[in-house]
């Protein structure tokens, strides 16, 4: 088996990483949507940030039967680096998931990480992969479907008319892509509300914001073919910038949305103001979204309110996925 690097501009290797995921999409998540070409240019180039992974294709006699993703961040968990595994099922048992595996570690030791982690789908033989390997199962998430042709959009407004009436200290703002360069920091500070959505026994450490970062997250969205949908309560009296949603739907496929972020700052809980943004963000995306048919979400496991939001809202449960964390 032959492992190589390549990038987004090298469109054979780039296509082999497609037609792989696609075959494993297939077998291990048939309800997650199919990777494109438009979907993993945009991965590779952009990445979340700005901070895209590096892939690797394994091949046998030129056929492509795996890829591999290493990632690593700058600006926090200086000591982890997140890997990526994927062998087509045609090709499993065969060593290659080991022999990818074991090149990211290496490559890892030999930058200095000190942690190594990972995600997969729920299954007998992920958790076997991994504790061959020394992975712990540290956390799991759930990724959650909303399909807007069964919305009940007066269920929607009712709950959003009721919980903003505890939120009457509180406007929402809508912005459509790009954020002004004066309202970076202030966005930024709010940003790091998420870290306190539950990491469960993951060994990491809070990510940090600056408005350097969040401007590369809209650039990567948006360079990536997604339109940027923000929406945010601002306190009314102060201007504090009290929580968010945020949702990108694909240019490519218009239809599919992904739910990005949605936290409230801790001094501003109390208001219900999960379930105002959140059934504001689909009352809105509903008006100028008209041809989107559905919205993913991930949350973990352990997140109690925000799936309690979800199950209000009628966000029903596609899949499980585990992360798993060892140390070097």
């Amino acid at each position: 088996m032959e492992i190589t690097q390549f990038g987004p501009d090298d469109r054979v290797p780039l296509q082999g990483m497609v037609d792989v995921a696609n075959a494993t999409i297939a077998v291990d998540a048939p309800w997650s949507h199919p990777a494109t070409m438009t979907s993993y240019d945009g991965m590779l180039r952009n990445g979340w940030d700005g901070e895209p992974s590096v892939p690797f294709l394994a091949t046998v006699d030129g056929l492509p039967v795996a890829y591999a993703t290493y990632g690593t961040s700058e600006w926090d968990n200086l000591e982890l680096a997140w890997v990526g595994v994927e062998v087509h099922p045609a090709h499993r048992r065969r060593g290659h998931g080991t022999a990818l595996l074991e090149f990211l570690l290496d490559r890892a030791r030999a930058e200095g990480r000190t942690s190594v982690g990972t995600d997969a789908w729920e299954s007998e033989a992920a958790r076997a992969f991994t504790a061959r390997h020394g992975l712990e199962q540290k956390s799991q998430a759930i990724n959650r479907r909303q399909v807007l042709a069964d919305v009940d959009w007066n269920v929607v407004r009712g709950l959003h008319d009721h919980a903003g009436a505890g939120a009457a200290d509180y406007e929402l703002v809508r912005r459509i892509g790009f954020t002004p360069d004066d309202e970076l920091d202030k966005l930024a500070e709010m940003t790091a509300a998420i870290n306190d959505a539950p990491t469960d026994d993951l060994e990491i450490e809070d990510e940090v914001f600056t408005g350097e970062r969040v401007r590369n997250y809209e650039h990567a969205q948006l360079s990536s073919g997604g339109r940027l949908h923000r929406l945010m309560a601002r306190n009314r009296t102060t201007g504090e910038l009290a929580g968010q949603s945020v949702v990108v739907v694909e240019s490519e496929r218009p239809w599919i949305g992904h739910q990005h972020d949605t936290s409230v700052v801790r001094a501003h809980r109390g208001h219900r103001l999960g379930l105002v943004l959140k059934s504001a963000m689909l009352l809105w995306l509903h008006e100028v979204e008209p041809q989107l048919a559905a919205i993913d979400t991930w949350n973990a496991e352990s997140n109690d309110y925000m799936i309690s939001v979800n199950e209000q809202l009628g966000y029903r449960v596609m899949g499980r996925e585990v992360q798993y964390q060892r140390g070097l």
